[in-house]
């Protein structure tokens, strides 16, 4: 998948076993300012990212040429939906269409996958993101504790 009208040069590939200690930094450096907001650490940061790579869960965004990870989701395909579990992009390539291109390729796989709906959750005090997923066709579903975590779930119907 690569961009022609808009953006950077994407591709979007499955991560392997070398893009690990990548993805650990992105996606550290993309929830760690939440960590004082939230009082915790988001557990996107805590996630075994060798067996989510293993898994085939894991997809980066690498610049087409320089072959330069600058973001990544963490999608499990499930019966009914796909779960995208994780969304992170490098800080120096915020406002660059990266998240985007990385919602659009999530619908994708999911409709490769066969499922109707695309369904996440962000923690309540991540407030940027409940102005991010509505724009791009998701709705909020429920709002529900889960132990110490308040988190606003969120659907999007592939109809």
């Amino acid at each position: 998948m690569t961009d022609t009208d808009e953006g950077p040069f994407l591709e979007i590939r499955a991560a392997v076993a070398a893009d690990v200690r990548t993805v650990k930094d992105i996606t550290d450096t993309a929830y760690r300012h939440y960590i004082e907001r939230i009082g915790r650490v988001p557990v996107p940061m805590e996630a075994d990212h060798a067996a989510n790579v293993a898994a085939g869960k894991v997809f980066v965004a690498q610049e087409a040429g320089t072959g330069r990870v600058i973001g990544l989701v963490v999608v499990e395909v499930h019966e009914d939906h796909l779960f995208l579990d994780s969304i992170a992009v490098r800080p120096d390539a915020h406002g660059k269409g990266v998240g985007r291109r990385l919602l659009g390729f999530v619908d994708e796989r999911a409709r490769a996958s066969g499922v109707p709906e695309v369904r996440l959750y962000t923690n309540a005090m991540m407030w940027e993101n409940q102005k991010i997923y509505p724009k791009y066709g998701y709705e909020v579903v429920e709002r529900r504790v889960d132990g110490p975590y308040d988190r606003i779930h969120y659907r999007k119907r592939l109809d």
